[in-house]
C-alpha cells in the first residue's frame, strides 16, 4: 500500500487524469483507432472514417490533460501529413482543442479550428487572439463563445467561417473533433445545441467532398452522447433511423420518452448577433494575413504507420528498414525539417 500511495502521488495528475486499469489499452485503442483511420485515408482505401474512442484534444506532448493521455489527433495529422501537403483540423467541442493547437502552432501544414466555450472555463485557452507563431502564424484559428450557443446562432458561423477555409486554404484532409459536450443538458457543459444542430457540422465538412476523419471528444451525459454519434454515424453513411429508439439492453437509460433526438433548453443565449458578428470579422480579418495556400515540396512519403494484421499483408520488405533522419528530411518546406550541411 505503501509503495502504491508513492505511485500515485507520483504520476495521478489531480482528477482531471485519474489512472485507471487499462489506461495503457485504452490509449492504444485510442489512439490506434485514429491512426488507423489517417491510414485508410491515405490510401484511399475510405473516404471517410471514424474513430469515436478518440478525439482526446487536452493531450500535450508530455502531459495529460481533461481526461486525455495520448493525443491520438496529433498522431493521425502526422500520419495524414505524409500524404497531404494541408491538413484541416475542425473542433466542435465545447472545451478549446489546445492540445492540437500547442502540437501545430508553429506550422502552416496544419490549420487548427475551434469553436468553444471561453471564459472562466477549461483549459483557458483559445482567446480569439491566439492566431499562432513563427510560420504558422494566422493559422490557428480560434472562436470563443459564451453560455446558451444554440442551432442557429452556431451555424450561422460555423458554416461562413468553414466555407471560406475551404476556399482559401485548399486543404487536402479535414479531422473533424465531434465532442457531444456542447449540446443541450450536458452535466459539464453550458450550449444549447440540438444532436441535429450538432450533426449538421458533420454534414456541412462532409459536403466539401475531402477524405475526413472524424473522432469523439468530450461528453459527460452518456446517453446523449450515444444518441449524438449514432445519429452522426447515420448521417455519415447517409442513412435515415428512426426517432423511436429499438428495445436493447440499455433502453431504461433513455426514459421517459425513449427517442433518439432530445429538445433544447430554454437557457439564454449569450451570444449577441452583433458579438458574434464582430468575432467573425476578425477571424476573416485572420484569414486575409494567408499567403496563398502554402506551397509543400512533397518528394517520397515516410511508410505508412503498419496496423495489426497488415503487417502480414504489406508488399513492403519487412526487413527494410528507414531512419528516422530519412523520414524527418523527405518533406521539404522552411517550417519543417532539413538537411545539416557537412561540419554543421
Amino acid at each position: 500500500m505503501a509503495e502504491h500511495t508513492k505511485q500515485m502521488q507520483r504520476f495521478n495528475v489531480g482528477e482531471d487524469s485519474p489512472v485507471f486499469d487499462g489506461l495503457y489499452q485504452f490509449c492504444q485503442a485510442s489512439s490506434g483507432g485514429s491512426i488507423g483511420g489517417a491510414v485508410k485515408l491515405n490510401k484511399g482505401q475510405a473516404d471517410v472514417a471514424i474513430n469515436w474512442a478518440g478525439g482526446l484534444h487536452h493531450a500535450k506532448k508530455c502531459e495529460a490533460s481533461g481526461f486525455c493521455y495520448a493525443n491520438d489527433i496529433v498522431l493521425a495529422i502526422l500520419e495524414l501529413l505524409k500524404h497531404h501537403k494541408r491538413v484541416l483540423y475542425i473542433d466542435i467541442d465545447i472545451h478549446h482543442g489546445d492540445g492540437v493547437e500547442e502540437a501545430f502552432y508553429t506550422t502552416d501544414r496544419v490549420l487548427t479550428v475551434s469553436f468553444h466555450k471561453f471564459g472562466e472555463y477549461f483549459p483557458g485557452t483559445g482567446d480569439v487572439k491566439d492566431v499562432g507563431a513563427s510560420q504558422g502564424k494566422y493559422y490557428s484559428i480560434n472562436f470563443p463563445l459564451k453560455d446558451g450557443m444554440d442551432d442557429s446562432s452556431y451555424q450561422s458561423n460555423f458554416k461562413p467561417v468553414i466555407a471560406r477555409i475551404m476556399q482559401c486554404y485548399q486543404p487536402g484532409a479535414i479531422v473533424l473533433q465531434c465532442g457531444a459536450d456542447s449540446l443541450a443538458g450536458d452535466r459539464l457543459g453550458c450550449f444549447n445545441l440540438s444532436i441535429n444542430g450538432h450533426a449538421e457540422c458533420v454534414r456541412f465538412v462532409l459536403a466539401q467532398k475531402v477524405p475526413t476523419l472524424i473522432l469523439g471528444g468530450g461528453g459527460y451525459t452518456i446517453r446523449n452522447v450515444a444518441r449524438c454519434w449514432t445519429f452522426e454515424t447515420a448521417v455519415v453513411l447517409g442513412e435515415e433511423i428512426s426517432n423511436e429508439l429499438p428495445y436493447n439492453d440499455y433502453y431504461e437509460y433513455y426514459g421517459p420518452d425513449y427517442r433518439l433526438h432530445i429538445p433544447a433548453s430554454n437557457m439564454e443565449n449569450l451570444n449577441p448577433p452583433e458579438h458574434l458578428e464582430k468575432l467573425k470579422t476578425k477571424i476573416f480579418e485572420h484569414i486575409k494575413q494567408w499567403q496563398p495556400a502554402p506551397n509543400v515540396q512533397m518528394q517520397h512519403a515516410p511508410p505508412d504507420a503498419v496496423m495489426g494484421d497488415e503487417a502480414a499483408d504489406d508488399d513492403a520488405d519487412p526487413d527494410e528498414r528507414f531512419s528516422q533522419r530519412a523520414a524527418d528530411s523527405s518533406i521539404e518546406h522552411p517550417a519543417e525539417f532539413y538537411d545539416m550541411k557537412a561540419g554543421e
